[in-house]
């Protein structure tokens, strides 16, 4: 590995030993269940895990980005080695200014796959040195048809639902204490429709 600096070094060696910095990104509009697999599982693999809650202009998200983010931190609020972060830029950019040379995505299908290997080339080439490693970790069987789209669908479609009842539906697709979060956020964002 080279180093770019001494405060570089410094920031990501701690002990002797090179700290395992991964970046697990996305839009989490909203954070599901299988997302929250995904954190579980990588939080044990690396040292430090940021989810990174990426903005992007052209797409039209039912939350704003610090709403997503405010999500997404209660439901992982277990993990004392994942972060919550909001960036507008290009991954590789914000991978590097936090010392991470993992990126961590998941795979639900073989379409998924075709689409993170080029991912995986580009970031590489754009990384600069080519010092970043996709790593893939396949979707729980359970998680396979779970998406924040199928979400937004249930809200959109459950409005006229009891709170009970939407409470109940949605605890199976997104960590449950984010549930009431994830509502009331909903429904301020539906009533200023």
């Amino acid at each position: 590995m080279v180093w770019k600096s001494k405060a570089q070094k410094k920031s990501i060696v701690e002990a002797g030993r090179e700290r395992r910095v991964a970046v697990f990104a996305g839009s989490f509009d909203p954070f599901t269940v299988g997302h929250f697999d995904l954190v579980k599982r990588a939080a044990g693999l690396f040292d430090t895990l940021v989810v990174l809650v990426a903005q992007n202009a052209s797409k039209k998200n039912l939350f704003d980005a610090e709403t997503r983010k405010a999500m997404v931190e209660a439901a992982v609020s277990e993990f004392s080695n994942v972060k919550v972060a909001v960036h507008g830029g290009l991954t590789v950019d914000f991978m590097k200014s936090v010392g991470a040379h993992y990126l961590v995505r998941g795979v639900r299908s073989s379409a998924d796959l075709d689409a993170e290997q080029a991912v995986a080339w580009n970031n590489k080439v754009i990384y600069g040195d080519g010092d970043v490693e996709t790593v893939l970790l396949l979707s729980a069987q359970e998680h396979l048809v779970v998406s924040s789209t199928l979400v937004r669908e249930l809200l959109k479609c459950g409005a006229a639902k009891s709170a009970s009842e939407q409470k109940t539906l949605l605890s199976k697709y997104v960590p449950k204490n984010m549930v009431s979060m994830l509502l009331k956020e909903f429904r301020k964002n539906y009533e200023a429709i």
